[in-house]
């Protein structure tokens, strides 16, 4: 994992329009990044749509909201449209910015081991400073312990 007070390093990966997104675009806004195994999972979908939830919180802010995974920016357009999520999701299967991130670890699930993402938010400043990391994210709290620290 990357810690607080590194440079969070920049990327460039498609929209679930197919559009480019790089990390850089947003510079001079707070930018929440939150890394996720797959589309449609119970977890994963929790987290989302507790992003949605709070989403509101974040706009008042001025504060960009991005998802990433692995899965192709056709699986978040449908994602986004079934649960009408309201935030930028990226398709990263080469694994660019999840490598980048470190969020590519080994994990075991049912005493198999595979590699997979990790569940982690980070929060990058407005000159692009990793200023929080959320290891081990949890789905149905990981929006709202962002506002919560952000509050601070």
């Amino acid at each position: 994992m990357l810690t607080e007070g590194t440079k969070a390093p920049d990327f460039t990966l498609q929209d679930k329009e197919g559009k480019t997104v790089s990390l850089s675009d947003f510079r001079g806004k707070k930018v929440v990044v939150y890394f996720y195994p797959k589309d449609n999972t119970p977890g994963c979908t929790k987290q989302a749509c507790v992003f949605k939830e709070a989403y509101d919180g974040f706009k008042e802010d001025d504060i960009i909201v991005i998802g990433i995974s692995k899965d192709s920016s056709e699986s978040h357009q449908k994602f986004a449209e079934k649960y009408e999520l309201p935030f930028i999701l990226l398709s990263d299967p080469e694994l660019i910015a999840i490598k980048a991130y470190d969020v590519w670890k080994e994990k075991k699930l049912y005493g198999k081991t595979s590699l997979g993402v990790m569940r982690s938010t980070y929060i990058i400043d407005e000159e692009g400073m990793i200023i929080k990391v959320f290891e081990k994210a949890k789905p149905d709290t990981n929006a709202y312990d962002i506002l919560t620290f952000l509050e601070k």
